[in-house]
């Protein structure tokens, strides 16, 4: 039954498939600004995945900040993201400065972490230290 629900979605997807590729929108954002929407995104879905109930207790709607931010709509987004996607050579670099940024931003916080927590051991040994010290 799965496999007979997947070759039909399959070939609703090649049966709807377009071999016009869109003309070039007006306001096409550059690969710059996808990628800094993107990685945007993408830290806005880490976010809420971590920390859903406190985004939405306080009012928080991360993706109309990030659209805010860049000074663009939804329809801006969705226009130049379907453009990139019939242009797989330029969205593979876009995807892969992300990547690559994501991953930079990873190792930044880790590092980070660790010398938290490092500081946070000598901190805490050296209370403890104290308190043995006292009589």
């Amino acid at each position: 039954m799965r496999n007979f629900l997947y070759a039909i979605c399959v070939l609703l997807l090649v049966s709807c498939y377009s071999q016009h590729k869109p003309k070039k929108p007006k306001n096409l954002l550059s690969k710059e600004q996808m990628v800094d929407i993107i990685i945007g995104v993408s830290l806005y879905n880490s976010a809420k995945g971590v920390n859903k109930k406190v985004l939405e207790r306080n009012g928080v709607k991360l993706q109309e900040h990030i659209y805010k931010k860049h000074k663009i709509d939804s329809a801006q987004f969705a226009d130049s993201n379907y453009y990139y996607t019939y242009h797989p050579e330029v969205y593979e670099e876009i995807y892969n400065i992300v990547r690559d940024s994501l991953k930079k931003l990873k190792e930044k916080h880790t590092a980070i972490d660790k010398e938290e927590s490092k500081l946070k051991r000598k901190k805490d040994s050296i209370k403890r230290a104290k308190l043995k010290s006292m009589p």
